[in-house]
C-alpha cells in the first residue's frame, strides 16, 4: 500500500527562499553528525527531485560544495540559512531542514540518528529515500 502524500511548506528564516514539497504526514527525520550537519544543526528529510518545487529566491541562493563537491548546499544569500540542499547519498533528491519546515501538517515525526562521522560506511542506508 502506498503512502499518501501531503504538501508541506518551508523556507528559510527571511522568507526569501521558499519552496514546498510532497511526503507524508508522518515524517522520518535524520540527524546527522557528519561535521556539516553537526556545526550548523540540519535535520534531514530526503525527498525525490520531482517532490520538491522551489517558489521564491532561485536569484537568492549561493551553492557551497567541499570536498567531493557532489553535494550542493544552497544558502539564503539574505539571512544564511540552508534549509535545502543537493545530499551526496541522494544526488537524485533533495534534502529538506526539518528546522526550516512548517509544522501545520506534520501529523508526527521521529528523529532518527545518522552516523554521518561514518558516511562511507553508512551513506548507503540513505539511498533508497530519495526513489519514487
Amino acid at each position: 500500500m502506498a503512502t499518501e502524500l501531503t504538501t508541506h511548506q518551508g523556507h528559510c528564516h527571511c522568507r526569501a527562499v521558499t519552496w514546498e514539497i510532497q511526503a507524508p504526514a508522518k515524517l522520518r527525520v535524520d540527524e546527522c553528525d557528519c561535521s556539516m550537519c553537526e556545526m550548523h544543526g540540519f535535520q534531514h528529510i530526503i525527498v525525490p527531485k520531482s517532490r520538491f518545487t522551489l517558489h521564491t529566491g532561485q536569484d537568492n541562493i549561493t551553492t557551497y560544495t567541499f570536498n567531493t563537491h557532489v553535494a550542493q548546499h544552497y544558502f539564503c544569500k539574505t539571512c544564511g540559512i540552508e534549509s535545502f540542499y543537493v545530499p551526496r547519498s541522494n544526488p537524485d533528491g533533495y534534502s529538506i531542514n526539518f528546522r526550516c519546515l512548517e509544522r501545520d501538517n506534520v501529523a508526527e515525526f521521529e528523529i532518527l540518528p545518522f552516523d554521518g562521522k561514518n558516511w562511507e560506511a553508512d551513506a548507503a542506508k540513505l539511498a533508497h529515500m530519495s526513489k519514487e
